[in-house]
């Protein structure tokens, strides 16, 4: 089978992919939308995509494309320590100090800011798509004088020299990725894992109505549904409308979510599941 993922090689979306497809055909993309779109158009049969950052929160091109463009279930939830390094290529590991700019993904920038600040002030930084290509472009450039914020594949796979290890701000640092399939894919089995989560977009009555928020969260509350998120996304259709994310901390049932669910649509509420799935944890060498 082949696994799709944001792109190119190097980013920590294939480390992800990597610790729990050990086997699979792998095929990167260059953004997340086409990483999505390539199981629609058969080209792969499973996609990988950041969808949360514990530091930066969510990844909001990932929750829009899953919930306005696509209509692809999440068969799985995979969550990956981050460990950013600065490097450079090799010509220039010396004198690394002197640089005369930083390449990163925005999050990864956002999630090293005091390092940049204390080491490197005043030197400009500049987002490109993923921390795999910032890779890629200093060492296809090293007349720039410049570094890449990433991880250690990253440095291995375009040989550059880390100058600088876990320069992230804070070290409890995670990224959730979702795994995305139209096929029966038994994601439970591969991983492992025996911890399930379930996902609804929730949105509330055309009517406004005084306390609906309330009575949303009420319906889970009352049956002890243990939520471990709800976010709000503007619907792009007015100022103030808004439908919600919201997680659940447990395996789709025939009884207590069938309820919650059928409690929020009676209220006026539109309720869709995109995915009841295992949720695996790994860890880095």
């Amino acid at each position: 089978m082949k696994v799709g993922y944001l792109g190119p090689k190097g980013t920590f979306t294939e480390l992800a992919v990597k610790k729990v497809f050990q086997g699979f055909e792998l095929k990167p993309y260059q953004t997340i939308p086409a990483s999505m779109d390539a199981i629609v158009e058969k080209e792969v049969d499973l996609a990988v995509v950041p969808i949360e950052n514990a530091l930066e929160g969510s990844v909001n091109i990932t929750l829009d494309y899953l919930t306005q463009v696509i209509q692809i279930p999440i068969i799985g939830e995979i969550t990956l320590p981050i460990k950013q390094h600065l490097m450079v290529h090799p010509d220039n590991k010396e004198n690394w100090r002197e640089v005369s700019k930083v390449y990163s993904h925005s999050h990864a920038i956002a999630q090293c800011h005091k390092f940049l600040h204390n080491q490197l002030k005043g030197v400009p930084v500049d987002s490109v798509s993923s921390t795999a290509a910032a890779a890629q472009m200093v060492m296809e450039q090293p007349e720039l004088m410049a570094a890449a914020i990433a991880n250690e594949l990253a440095a291995k796979e375009y040989g550059l020299s880390i100058v600088q290890r876990n320069i992230h701000d804070f070290d409890y640092n995670h990224t959730r990725f979702v795994v995305l399939t139209e096929e029966n894919f038994d994601f439970q089995t591969l991983s492992g894992s025996s911890h399930y989560k379930t996902t609804l977009m929730v949105t509330l009555p055309e009517d406004d109505q005084a306390g609906a928020l309330h009575q949303v969260l009420s319906a889970f509350a009352w049956r002890k549904l243990n939520l471990s998120k709800i976010e709000s996304r503007p619907m792009k259709t007015g100022i103030g409308n808004y439908f919600f994310i919201i997680d659940i901390e447990m395996k789709l049932d025939d009884v207590l979510i069938p309820g919650a669910i059928a409690e929020l649509e009676a209220l006026g509420c539109g309720v869709k599941l995109l995915g009841s799935y295992p949720a695996k944890k790994v860890e880095l060498d």
